[in-house]
């Protein structure tokens, strides 16, 4: 499904005011994993309080052994450091990778900002090489936007 048909879906999964918001995060990883083939495991990460660390909370996929991970570690570690967005085309290639499952070829990780500040992210594995383009990066930060919202 385009990118561009998912967003109405997106937003109307958030704005379900009397779903939690940990029950809509869940829907929204859900509907991104059964609509883009390539999205083995979505995920939203959070910074674990006034911990260094983040911690799982919302996923799609495959349970994962990762519920915490600390700042600078893997590449969601990486992200809470750095603010920016981490697109990786072969997680092989990769030193500081924390392999989820065997199947894994790629990781795509957009942080997620609410007022200005880092406090979580999106993180998706793909099973296909290289499968993530510039259209994956906005997608995923609309997606962080409109997240955002209803975290704030």
């Amino acid at each position: 499904m385009p990118f561009q048909e998912l967003k109405p879906k997106v937003t109307a999964i958030l704005n379900t005011e009397e779903l939690s918001v940990d029950h809509r995060m869940t829907q929204i990883c859900e509907l991104l994993k059964e609509s883009i083939p390539y999205y083995d495991w979505v995920g939203f990460y959070f910074k674990n309080g006034d911990k260094e660390e983040l911690k799982l909370r919302s996923f799609a996929g495959e349970p994962t052994d990762h519920i915490i991970i600390p700042f600078g570690k893997g590449i969601c570690g990486q992200v809470a450091v750095s603010n920016e967005n981490f697109v990786v085309a072969d997680v092989k290639a990769q030193d500081n990778y924390i392999a989820c499952s065997m199947f894994v070829k790629a990781e795509i990780v957009i942080p997620l900002f609410v007022n200005g500040e880092n406090i979580g992210q999106i993180d998706i594995d793909s099973h296909t090489a290289n499968p993530f383009s510039k259209e994956d990066e906005l997608f995923l930060e609309f997606v962080n936007k409109e997240v955002a919202k209803i975290l704030s």
